[in-house]
């Protein structure tokens, strides 16, 4: 079973810049497909990113061009890497390898 720890939330301007990261343990990491997801109010809970074993990322279109994700194979930690904010992207952002972190708010404001 997957533990995972968010960290790195917290409230920005519009135009400004956060990184979240996701500590991992008990999983196979180097071999683990690795994504993170946001739920905003009252919306379904979407994909953001994903970094498969071999390092191909992927990107919801709403977010290419800003978002990174990344992975650190020696501290098992996944990144997000997000910049040039916008208010719609204001959710809770959660990371996921085969089970769900507790998840971490961002707040965007304009």
């Amino acid at each position: 079973q997957a533990d995972l720890a968010e960290s790195g939330g917290g409230s920005v301007q519009a135009g400004g810049s956060l990184r979240l990261s996701c500590a991992a343990s008990g999983i196979a990491y180097s071999r683990s497909c690795m994504a993170w997801f946001r739920q905003a109010p009252g919306k379904e809970r979407e994909g953001v990113a994903a970094i498969d074993s071999d390092g191909t990322s992927n990107y919801a279109e709403s977010v290419k061009g800003r978002f990174t994700i990344s992975k650190d194979y020696a501290k098992n930690i996944l990144y997000l890497q997000m910049s040039s904010l916008k208010s719609e992207d204001t959710a809770m952002y959660y990371c996921a390898a085969g089970d769900w972190g507790q998840g971490i708010q961002v707040n965007v404001s304009s």
